[in-house]
Parts: C-alpha cells; sequence; structure tokens
C-alpha cells in the first residue's frame, strides 16, 4: 500500500513513529501571550527534537506588541528557556531560523494584507507549499474580527494548499453564542478546516480511554447497566484563580471544565465503538452521548447540581486567601470555583447509571482521574467470615501520575478466611521507556496531518452547551442558598456534594 494511503488512515498512522506533515506555516494570533509562550512553542520544539515537524515549517506570531523578527525570536528563547533550562544554541538557532512577526490589530486589514504577502514570500522562498494553519491564541472576544479578516484577505482560500484554523476554548460563552460563532466561522472556512481544541483531549490517558475499551475484550462485556454501579470523573485543583480572575469571573467552573473537558472525557466513557477509528465516525459517537443527557429540571436542580466557592483556608500547612478576597475579584461574587454534577444518560447501556463529574480550585490536591465502580458482589458465600466485600474499581489516572489501576479482592495469608482489597497497577513512567507527550505537541501534529479525531466538531460543542444551559442560567440568576462560600480552602469541596451520590454506601473518591 502507498505511503500517502496509509497516511489518510489515522488508525494506521499510529503504526508509524514518522508522522512528518507536509511542509506548512503555522500562523499564531496572540503570539505575545502566555499559551503561545508557556504551551504552543515548547510543543513545537518537542516535536522538532523529535523530527516530526515538517523540512519546510515557518512559524508567524501576531499580536498588538511592536516587534522585529529578532525581538520575537528573544522572548520565544527566553520563555522556553523557562521550561528546558538546558536549550543548546545550536539547535534553537536551527529551530528558530523561520520564526516571523508581524505586528497589528486583529480588526486591522493592512496587517492581514501584510500576513499574506509574507506567507506567499515565505512560500516561494522555502517551500511551505501554500500549506497554512491559523491558530487563535487569543481572547475570545477576538475570534469573529480575526475569521471575517482572513476571509476577506483571501487566507481561507485552499487553491493551492490547504488552509486550516484552530480555535481554542471557549467557544462561546454559552448555547446561543456558541451557535453565532459555528454561523460565523463557516461562513468563511468550511467545517473539515476547522479545528476546535480541548487540550484534554490530546493528553495521552484521554486517548487511551480508547485503547482500554475497545482493544481489551475483558471490558466490552461488563461496561454497561448491568455491572456498573456509578462512574466518576473528578478534576482537581490545589491552585486558587490567580491572575485569572478577569476571564473567571466571567466563566465560571462550568465553563471552564464541564462544558468541554468533563464532557468530552464523558463521552470516550460512555459512547459507543465506532464503526471506524475515523474522525467523523468517533465524533458521531460523541454526539450521541451528548444529546442523550436527561435535561436538568430547574424544581429538582438541587437534586442534581451542587455548586461551590472556596473561602480562606490551608494548603500545604499555608494560610490562603479566600475567592472573594483574590485580587481582581467582586467581594460580593457568586460565581462557582467548584462544581459537582449527577449526569444519567438515557442510552440503552447506562440507563440508571450516575456518571458524578466534579471540578474545584483549592482543593488539597491537583489530580484528574476516571473511577468506574462497579456493582458489589452479593455477600453470600463469605458472609459469616468476611465482614464486608469491597466493590471492584477500575481508575485511570489523567493527571499528574498516568496511568490504570484495578482495584480487586483477595484473601489475606493465614489460617482465617479474611479479604483485602489490592491494586494491580501499570503506570506510563515504569512501564515505557518514552515519557508521555505533551497534549499540545499531539494536537499541533495531528492539525499538521489533517487528523481531526482529536478536535471537536461544531455540532459537539452546541450539544454541551445546551444539555449544560439550565444550571448556567439557574445558577447566574439565582443566589446561592446558605453560606457562600461554603467550602474552606485545601478542602473537597462543600458537604452538599455528598447528597449526589444517593447511596450511603457510596463515597467521593479521595485522590
Amino acid at each position: 500500500m502507498a505511503t500517502a494511503a496509509l497516511l489518510e488512515n489515522p488508525l494506521r498512522q499510529g503504526l508509524f513513529s514518522d508522522r512528518v506533515p507536509e511542509p506548512c506555516s503555522l500562523v499564531i494570533y496572540g503570539a505575545s501571550g502566555d499559551l503561545t509562550h508557556r504551551k504552543l512553542v515548547p510543543a513545537l520544539y518537542d516535536l522538532f527534537e523529535k523530527h516530526m515537524l515538517p523540512t519546510s515549517f515557518n512559524l508567524v506570531g501576531i499580536s498588538r506588541s511592536k516587534m522585529t523578527d529578532e525581538d520575537f525570536k528573544k522572548h520565544l528563547k527566553e520563555s522556553l528557556k523557562e521550561s528546558k533550562p538546558q536549550l543548546s544554541d545550536s539547535l534553537w538557532e536551527s529551530f528558530s531560523q523561520n520564526f516571523h512577526y508581524v505586528a497589528g490589530g486583529y480588526d486591522d486589514f493592512k496587517a492581514y494584507q501584510a500576513l499574506s504577502k509574507l506567507l506567499d514570500d515565505l512560500d516561494a522562498e522555502n517551500g511551505a507549499a501554500a500549506n497554512r494553519i491559523f491558530y487563535l491564541s487569543t481572547p475570545p472576544n477576538v475570534f469573529e474580527a480575526i475569521i471575517s479578516n482572513l476571509g476577506a484577505a483571501g487566507l481561507n482560500r485552499e487553491e493551492k494548499g490547504y488552509a486550516r484554523i484552530v480555535i481554542e476554548k471557549p467557544f462561546g460563552h454559552d448555547l446561543a453564542s456558541a451557535k453565532e460563532l459555528n454561523v460565523k466561522v463557516k461562513e468563511v472556512f468550511k467545517e473539515n478546516q476547522i479545528y476546535r481544541i480541548d487540550h484534554y483531549l490530546g493528553k495521552e490517558t484521554v486517548q487511551n480511554l480508547l485503547v482500554m475499551r475497545f482493544a481489551n475484550s475483558i471490558f466490552e462485556p461488563i461496561w454497561d447497566r448491568r455491572h456498573v454501579d456509578h462512574v466518576q470523573i473528578t478534576a482537581s485543583e490545589d491552585l486558587g484563580v490567580g491572575s485569572r480572575a478577569g476571564y473567571y469571573e466571567s466563566s465560571g467552573v462550568l465553563r471552564d471544565m464541564f462544558q468541554n473537558h468533563l464532557f468530552q472525557v464523558m463521552c470516550l466513557i460512555a459512547m459507543e465503538p465506532p464503526v471506524t477509528y475515523e474522525a467523523n465516525a468517533i465524533r458521531d459517537e460523541k454526539l450521541k452521548i451528548l444529546k442523550s443527557i436527561r435535561p436538568f429540571e430547574e424544581r429538582t436542580l438541587s437534586q442534581f447540581a451542587v455548586r461551590g466557592q472556596y473561602g480562606p483556608g490551608y494548603l500545604a500547612g499555608e494560610r490562603v486567601p479566600g475567592y472573594r478576597q483574590e485580587e481582581g475579584v467582586n467581594p460580593k461574587s457568586i460565581t462557582p470555583t467548584y462544581a459537582a454534577i449527577k449526569v444519567y444518560l438515557d442510552t440503552w447501556r447506562w440507563h440508571g447509571v450516575p456518571f458524578l463529574l466534579r471540578s474545584g480550585k483549592r482543593l488539597p490536591k491537583r489530580a484528574t482521574e476516571v473511577s468506574i465502580q462497579f456493582k458489589e458482589p452479593p455477600n453470600l458465600l463469605f458472609k459469616s467470615n468476611v465482614s464486608e466485600l469491597s466493590p471492584n474499581v477500575l481508575v485511570v489516572r489523567i493527571q499528574p501520575d498516568e496511568g490504570i489501576t484495578l482495584k480487586f479482592e483477595t484473601k489475606v495469608p493465614g489460617m482465617t478466611m479474611e479479604a483485602k482489597t489490592v491494586n494491580m497497577d501499570f503506570r506510563y513512567g515504569t512501564t515505557f521507556a518514552e515519557g508521555t507527550s505533551e497534549a499540545y505537541e499531539r494536537l499541533l501534529l495531528d492539525c499538521m496531518l489533517g487528523d481531526a479525531t482529536l478536535f471537536i466538531r461544531g455540532d459537539e460543542t452546541e450539544a454541551a452547551w445546551e444539555a449544560l444551559m439550565p444550571v448556567l442560567s439557574r445558577w447566574e440568576n439565582t443566589e446561592p442558598e446558605g453560606d457562600f462560600p461554603n467550602y474552606e480552602a485545601g478542602s473537597w469541596g462543600p458537604a452538599a456534594a455528598d447528597h449526589l451520590l444517593e447511596k450511603s454506601w457510596r463515597k467521593w473518591r479521595r485522590l
């Protein structure tokens, strides 16, 4: 089979370590921002070190800041050294030789004309083959201006090569704005040119959910309502709002974590097997899960959703302020920094199984995991000499200690019949010599290759917003019940979240 045919199939791509894309130019809007310096350029450098960047690759940064090409390179090098102190000067020179910068406002059409000319010149000079990726690493309020101007400058056209646009989250502020943004971007770019990015989908362990489920026949027979009692998905952060108060005050934890990250992980856990490992086949199945979410009703919302906000407390022995004391936060803010919601999926496989999702700031540790708790075994055979049998739990740790753990019961050595829970562990760090790649490294490479499997389709974003809107609307238009803030920094969140578990023997996992 020809190499070109192999590369058309993402499943076959995974069989090859030399996934080198065609020559291209990557244009980053918001090039002076934090994401570019902290995530995007380090990811590109890692790809360069692994010889996975195109043989001809141009990086063009665009922002309002006045800089020369050399100034741009200098700032990128300084920030890269923070994560790579041993950065080699010679490697950096080779990596950055085709880095360029264009200064201009996002609504300044002359800057787009200058960009168009620069890209044409670069194509002629070093053969970038008219392949262009436009990465919107900017505040959402300038997305539409950038998209419209790219279209007006003809940079959306694919006459000689491809043109792709990568849009960072948040994709919309609510359902109405997400629909509007989808309309705007599709007026300029076709759906197959649009890459809505969610960096969680680039995490190695999130991708491993598909392999764990569909490449191991031992799981499929028990992956349903008959065997699974409930599923917990947790994303906890020990940090506070930090310097993001402006964004967070208008966003809150539901927009920041649930509409995108947690819902996407839930889809991978709950979806049916796709007919093929191909972008739209996988996204079709994820969409079915999002559309199957049982609607939240206002009269019973408190039984399905709990909000919280951290107050002053202690983390790692140090006193930390509450959310309302953070710089830039309204002292009477009702923005939730914690949420726990109980989701039911009205599908044949998952009917009656609660999916319990939670995320919060200023919790005891930074960790993200999925735990699938199976139903308790009938304690009939051992009831006279074993007081209690714990249910089996399959835990997928997404960060920071990536791996999978299966908890099961075994007999304690000795003359008595005593059972004990033990772990069967798989850890990426000890099993594989090569460390896991950063999420942006994988996603940038996939975008260059035209593989949209790990990106979100427009109808997915709208379905996720639609499911979450009743909770958002209620919380933003009503005062919280009881005391608010309602959990101390350093605790596992408000006590009311325990009520979502319904049954007394169910417990939130302590990560």
